[in-house]
């Protein structure tokens, strides 16, 4: 049997993380039994839905690196593996359903009331396995089972979930659903559909929740729901995705730095956990800084200039090789790319902006004898680079008879603004002789003021 499966969203807001999550273990589920995903937009719902909503999901599908392997044709490249080849939505497969419709009432398994249309379910318990949750016996709530049928078509004539979504599968050959485990409750109805339309049902698994770190589900106003948080705030997809899987699946030796390959490999649903989730922001940051330590010097460049760029700098004012060595001394030291305007954005400015704290406590009168002697023994220094720099200043602080962190703070200061950020004797190398040398004297000015 050839696996397909399917991430099927409804258009009416960002994309949760949960979603994410969904998306991304039927992905590696295809991928790694060579089967087929496909994307599925559930947008029967047009008073809720949006264009900026689907854009965001397609967007956010793109950002993980999770793409689509079939879809209709589109007249715009929305498809980020099939080129021309969009995303399915069932906005557009209406006829469809009135012919699945159309077949029930034939058969007498659904009946018109009340201008809507019924689906006649059966009131007897459902058993069925499930790949993750294992035997599920359902019952019907006690509410129902005096009247265990249910609405299929409203009275406005526009289809409801469980029928779409049955139909849907049905017609595009869906072997295994993947989902979250809210729609647990869903399965018996969608089994009867399957039943009734004389088809042989999927097989059905149901993920664990994601919870916040109280043990409460994770709603969309909950901090950190949405995967825009993340794509805005400068994390590596990678480390995401990675982080994503470890939300409810563990492979058999606990490892955690996992690449895209080796997730792909080893993901599949016997390693999904019964218990639900907790959200851990801390380990995800954890996570993310270790993917930006280990990347290429070539990428995190890349991504560091965007991220300057997005923060209203202008990386490209500077010559290449500044830029680089500027960037190379940030390597390690970030947890997420969104720290580094503020981290390094002193390399691309032509004059310090202070923080005022840094500025009240270093650059005080008591610090002028020490930047005016380092000023000076920089100026005389023949070899420009961390090593010598470093020699210089604590010849320096001995000369006064001081420790040489009483001249490092200040000069950070002087330099940079910031009591944080890159390792001083690599920064000063990075902007050079003349640069330090002026942001020294301005310190100097500013003590003096």
């Amino acid at each position: 049997m050839s696996v397909r499966v399917r991430f099927a969203p409804s258009p009416t807001g960002f994309l949760h993380i949960g979603g994410a999550r969904t998306a991304l273990f039927n992905w590696l589920y295809a991928r790694h039994h060579g089967g087929k995903f496909i994307l599925r937009i559930e947008d029967t719902d047009a008073a809720r839905n949006s264009e900026e909503s689907v854009r965001v999901i397609l967007e956010g599908l793109r950002w993980l690196g999770v793409g689509w392997d079939e879809g209709p044709l589109t007249p715009d490249a929305t498809g980020p593996c099939q080129g021309d080849r969009g995303p399915y939505f069932q906005s557009q497969r209406r006829a469809l359903y009135e012919r699945r419709v159309e077949a029930l009432l034939s058969h007498d398994l659904a009946y018109e009331k009340d201008g809507a249309i019924w689906f006649r379910m059966n009131p007897e318990a459902t058993t069925f396995h499930d790949l993750i949750v294992g035997e599920v016996h359902r019952e019907l709530p006690d509410r129902e089972k005096e009247n265990p049928d249910f609405v299929i078509v409203r009275s406005d004539g526009k289809p409801v979930f469980h029928l779409t979504n049955v139909v849907d599968d049905l017609e595009m050959g869906v072997t295994h659903v993947i989902r979250g485990e809210d729609h647990l409750s869903n399965t018996p109805r969608h089994i009867a559909l399957f039943e009734a339309f004389g088809v042989k049902p999927p097989h059905y698994a149901h993920i664990p929740l994601i919870l916040n770190p109280d043990g409460s589900k994770m709603s969309k106003r909950d901090q950190g729901a949405s995967l825009q948080t993340y794509i805005d705030e400068g994390y590596v997809p990678e480390a995401v995705v990675n982080y994503l899987c470890l939300l409810g699946w563990s492979p058999k030796d606990n490892q955690e730095i996992l690449s895209l390959e080796e997730l792909i490999d080893r993901f599949d649903l016997t390693g999904v956990q019964r218990h639900n989730a907790r959200f851990d922001l801390a380990k995800l940051q954890w996570m993310n800084g270790q993917y930006m330590a280990r990347m290429e010097p070539d990428r995190f460049y890349e991504l560091g200039v965007h991220t300057l760029a997005h923060a209203g700098f202008d990386p490209n004012a500077w010559p290449v090789e500044y830029v680089k060595a500027a960037l190379d001394t940030c390597r390690g030291k970030l947890k997420t790319f969104a720290e580094l305007p503020g981290y390094a954005g002193f390399y691309f400015r032509e004059e310090v902006v202070f923080d005022p704290e840094a500025e009240a406590e270093h650059l005080v009168p008591a610090s002028r004898e020490g930047l005016e002697r380092l000023r000076d023994a920089f100026a005389r220094l023949e070899h420009w680079d961390a090593g010598h720099l470093e020699a210089c200043l604590k010849n320096t602080a001995g000369e006064m008879g001081v420790k040489p962190r009483q001249l490092v703070h200040p000069l950070r200061v002087a330099l940079t603004g910031s009591k944080i950020g890159p390792s001083l004797y690599h920064l000063i190398e990075v902007l050079g002789r003349e640069t330090t040398l002026a942001r020294i004297g301005s310190a100097l000015e500013r003590i003096g003021a």
